[in-house]
C-alpha cells in the first residue's frame, strides 16, 4: 500500500518521463525511416561530393553497357567490382580534367563530335554495333537510321523483347556519346600539356650519343653478400636520421589498416561424401533407364551440367567428360567416377551422335502485328508468297528489314543455358535443309526462316551429364560454425586470438596496409562487411564477430592490429626498409676499407681479392643500365662511368646496387647511325608526352580525393 501511495505521489513526474520515453522511441523509429533516404556521399573530388545514388546510377549505366558488349544478361561479383572501380576511376579522372580544362578555357563543341562521327575512326566507335558489314568500320548512316527508327518507335505495337532491345541500344549509344565528349576533352588537355614539353638540339644530341656509343668494360668487385649480416650493427639513431632524410618518400595518401584474420573454409565430411555418392549411384541407375526428356531428368537430380537438346561439339562438354567420351558407346552410361579438378562425382550417358554442320547460314524476316491472330495471318501470307516465288529480300525490305544472310556457328551457343524460344530457334536452323523455308512461331511473333548454306560438318554429340559437387551438409557447417563461434567468444582480443589460434587448429593470417578501396579480405568473396567493420567501427586490439562469406562455404574473423592514418608512415612501419639500406651502406664502407687496406692498384689485384667476382661487359651504353650477371644485378653506374672514362683507365671503387666494384674500359665502338636532329627531337618529345601522363597522379594528390564507397557497397 505504501509503495502504491508513493507512485501516486509522483504521478505528474512519471507522466513526463513516460512521455519523453515514448517520444524518444517514436523519434528513433522515425529516424530509422528517414535516415536511408538522406543523401550520403561515396566520395569527393576537389570538394565536389558524389552521392551514393549518383554513383549507383553511373554503375547501373555502365553495367548495362558491359552486358550489351559482352552479350550476357548478368555480371558476377568480380565483374561487378571491376565495373564499380572503373566507374569511380572515370569519375575521378573526368573531374580532375574538368577543373583544369575550365581554368584553361578548354571545351568540346558539338561540331567536334560531329567531325569525330564523320571520320569514324575513334576507338570508342569501333565498339558500337553500327559497323559497315563491307568495310568493318563505323557507319554514321547506320547510326542515324537507328536514331530515326528509335524516335518513331511505338512500344505498344512491338513485341516487348524488341522494344527492350531498342531501348538498350539507345542507352548504349547515349553512354558512348557522353564518353566521347569526356574522352575528347581529356585528349585536348593531354595534348596541351604534351606540347608544352619540348625537346631541343642539345638534348637530341645527348640522347643520340647515349644510345650509339658502346663500350666494352671489365668489372671486378665484391658483392655485399660476402659480408655476413650479423657483423653489421644498426643503431636506433641511424634509423631515425635516415627516416628524417627520406621522410617525403614515406608519405601515405590514404588511410590503411593492419589486420590479422582467420579464414575457415568448410569442407565435406566423410559422411557427406558417402551421402552424395549414394545419390549419384541412384541417379546413374535412373539415367540408364531414361529414354526421353533428359532436360527435366538432369535438372531433377541437381546436376551442375544442364542438358540442352542440341548436338554439341565434343569440346563443349566438361573436360572430365571429354576425356572419357570415346570410352562410352551411344546409349550407354559411363560412371560413376570422382573428378578431383572440380571436386565432383559424375556419370554420363551418350544420348546420340551425328555428323552435323558447325556453321549454318540463314536469313529471316521477323513478323509481328497488332495481335497474335493478325501476326499469324501475316506470317502465313509472307510464307506462302515466298513459296510461290516472291523474292525473300524484297519482302524483307517491304517490312523494314534487310533479309541479309547471317552465319550461326556452334561456338555462339555452346556452353550457354538455352531453352524456350531460343532452343526452338537454334534447333530449327540446325535441322532445316539448305533452301528449306520455315514459318516459326516465336512467342508473340513469327519468324520466316530460310537456311542458305551449311559447312564444316563434324561429329557432334548429345550427352546427359550427372555432375554433383561433393558439398558439405548443413550438419557439418553447423558444427564448424559452433566451434568457430566458441573460439571467437573465448578470444575477444587480438592478443588472445594470436596466442590461441594455433592450439585451436586455426591458421592466423596477416594483412598489412589493407585499403578501403579493396573489395575483399584475403581474396574471399562476400567479405565486404568485415572490411567495413575494420574501417568504420573497429579500434586497435579489437576482434570482430563471425562473418559468413565466400560462396556460403567460408567463415572469417578479423582482428584490427593497427591504423596507419593518412600522412607520413611511422618509422616502425618502414624500419626494415631503412635498416636494409643502412646495412648495405655499412657493407660498402667495410668493403671499400678492405680494398684500401689491400693497396690494390691494378685490375688483376682487385680480381684476386677474397670473395671477389669478375665480369666482362660488352656493348654497355649510357642509355640503359648494364646487367652484371656475376652480381645478379642491374648497375646503372657502369654505363655512367664507361661513357666518361678514358680507355684502359682503372676506376676508383664504386658503390653499386649489389656490391662494390672497379671498372676498366678496354674497348669503344659506335653504331653506324647518322644523327638526325629532327627525328631525335621527335623521339624525345614522345617520351616527354608519356611522362606527361604522370601529371594525372599529381592532380589526384592535389584534389584531396576521398573514397568512402566501402560504407555503402
Amino acid at each position: 500500500m505504501a509503495t502504491l501511495q508513493n507512485i501516486r505521489s509522483k504521478g505528474p513526474l512519471l507522466v513526463i518521463v513516460i512521455g519523453l520515453a515514448l517520444f524518444a522511441f517514436i523519434a528513433g523509429d522515425a529516424w530509422k525511416v528517414v535516415q536511408p533516404h538522406q543523401a550520403h556521399d561515396v566520395g569527393e573530388v576537389n570538394g565536389d561530393a558524389l552521392s551514393a545514388q549518383e554513383y549507383q546510377n553511373l554503375v547501373e549505366e555502365y553495367t548495362e553497357v558491359v552486358k550489351l558488349m559482352r552479350g550476357v544478361t548478368a555480371l558476377n561479383d568480380e565483374q561487378t567490382n571491376q565495373v564499380r572501380d572503373e566507374v569511380w576511376r572515370s569519375y575521378v579522372n573526368n573531374k580532375l580534367i574538368e577543373k583544369e580544362a575550365k581554368a584553361l578555357g578548354l571545351t568540346v563543341s558539338a561540331a567536334e563530335i560531329q567531325d569525330i562521327l564523320k571520320a569514324g575512326v575513334h576507338p570508342l566507335l569501333r565498339q558500337t554495333p553500327f559497323q559497315n558489314p563491307q568495310t568493318g568500320n563505323f557507319d554514321k548512316d547506320m547510326l542515324n537510321k537507328f536514331l530515326v527508327e528509335y524516335a518513331k518507335m511505338n512500344e505498344s505495337q512491338m513485341p516487348a523483347q524488341y522494344a527492350e532491345q531498342y531501348n538498350k541500344m539507345y542507352k548504349y549509344w547515349s553512354f558512348i556519346q557522353k564518353t566521347l565528349i569526356e574522352s575528347r576533352l581529356a585528349e585536348k588537355y593531354q595534348a596541351l600539356v604534351s606540347k608544352a614539353l619540348l625537346s631541343n638540339p642539345v638534348e637530341a644530341q645527348g640522347a643520340f650519343d647515349a644510345r650509339v656509343n658502346q663500350y666494352d668494360v671489365l668489372m671486378a668487385g665484391i658483392p655485399y653478400s660476402a659480408v655476413v649480416d650479423s657483423t653489421i650493427v644498426v643503431k636506433e639513431s641511424e634509423l631515425k636520421e635516415l627516416y628524417n632524410k627520406k621522410k617525403e618518400q614515406f608519405k601515405q595518401y590514404q588511410e590503411t589498416r593492419d589486420i590479422k584474420y582467420i579464414d575457415v573454409q568448410v569442407t565435406a565430411s566423410a559422411e557427406d561424401r558417402a551421402a552424395i555418392q549414394k545419390e549419384v549411384d541412384e541417379a546413374t541407375e535412373q539415367l540408364a533407364a531414361t529414354k526421353e526428356d533428359y532436360t527435366s531428368f538432369i535438372r531433377s537430380v541437381g546436376s551442375e551440367a544442364p542438358y540442352v537438346d542440341l548436338f554439341y561439339n565434343k569440346t563443349a562438354f566438361p573436360s572430365d567428360v571429354v576425356a572419357r567420351l570415346d570410352s562410352a558407346a551411344v546409349g550407354t552410361v559411363y560412371g560413376p567416377y570422382y573428378n578431383g579438378a572440380d571436386n565432383t562425382i559424375n556419370s554420363f550417358k551418350v544420348v546420340a551422335k551425328a555428323a552435323a554442320a558447325d556453321s549454318v547460314e540463314f536469313r529471316q524476316i521477323q513478323v509481328y502485328a497488332a495481335d497474335a491472330a493478325k501476326t499469324e495471318t501475316l506470317a502465313d501470307s509472307i510464307y506462302n508468297a515466298i513459296k510461290g516465288g516472291a523474292g525473300f529480300v524484297e519482302l524483307a525490305k517491304k517490312y523494314g528489314q534487310t533479309g541479309d544472310a547471317n552465319w550461326l556457328t556452334a561456338a555462339q551457343y555452346e556452353g550457354a543455358q538455352i531453352d524456350g524460344d531460343n532452343l526452338k530457334f537454334i534447333s530449327t536452323i540446325n535441322n532445316a535443309g539448305v533452301n528449306e523455308l520455315v514459318n516459326l512461331p516465336m512467342g508473340q511473333a513469327h519468324v520466316i526462316l530460310q537456311v542458305t548454306n551449311k559447312k564444316a560438318v563434324k561429329d557432334k554429340y548429345k550427352v546427359a551429364v550427372v555432375k554433383r559437387e561433393v558439398e558439405f551438409s548443413k550438419e557439418t557447417y553447423n558444427r564448424a560454425y559452433n566451434d568457430f563461434s566458441q573460439f571467437i567468444a573465448a578470444n575477444p582480443s587480438v592478443e588472445k586470438m594470436v596466442a590461441n589460434a594455433e592450439e585451436a587448429g586455426y591458421r592466423l593470417l596477416d594483412r598489412m596496409d589493407l585499403s578501403s578501396s579493396e573489395h575483399n579480405i584475403g581474396g574471399v568473396r562476400g567479405t565486404k562487411e568485415a572490411l567495413r567493420w575494420a574501417f568504420d567501427k573497429a579500434e586497435p586490439g579489437e576482434v570482430s564477430g563471425l562473418y559468413e562469406c565466400g560462396e556460403s562455404d567460408h567463415m572469417m574473423v578479423v582482428g584490427l592490429v593497427g591504423v596507419k592514418p593518412e600522412g607520413y608512415r611511422p618509422l616502425k612501419a618502414v624500419q626494415d626498409l631503412l635498416r636494409a639500406e643502412i646495412v648495405k651502406d655499412k657493407k660498402a664502407e667495410k668493403i671499400m676499407a678492405d680494398m684500401k687496406a689491400a693497396n690494390a692498384t691494378s685490375f688483376s689485384q682487385y680480381k684476386e681479392m677474397a670473395n671477389a667476382v669478375s665480369d666482362s661487359l660488352k656493348m654497355v651504353t649510357f642509355a640503359a643500365p648494364a646487367y652484371v650477371s656475376s652480381l645478379r644485378s642491374s648497375e646503372p653506374l657502369v654505363g655512367a662511368y664507361a661513357s666518361a672514362a678514358a680507355e684502359n683507365q682503372l676506376s676508383a671503387p664504386i658503390k653499386g646496387n649489389a656490391g662494390v666494384f672497379v671498372l676498366q674500359v678496354y674497348g669503344k665502338d659506335k653504331l653506324q647511325e647518322t644523327f638526325d636532329a629532327k627525328a631525335e627531337e621527335a623521339t624525345q618529345a614522345n617520351m616527354h608526352a608519356r611522362f606527361a601522363g604522370r601529371l594525372m597522379n599529381d592532380l589526384y594528390l592535389k584534389a584531396n580525393v576521398k573514397d568512402t564507397r566501402y560504407l555503402f557497397f
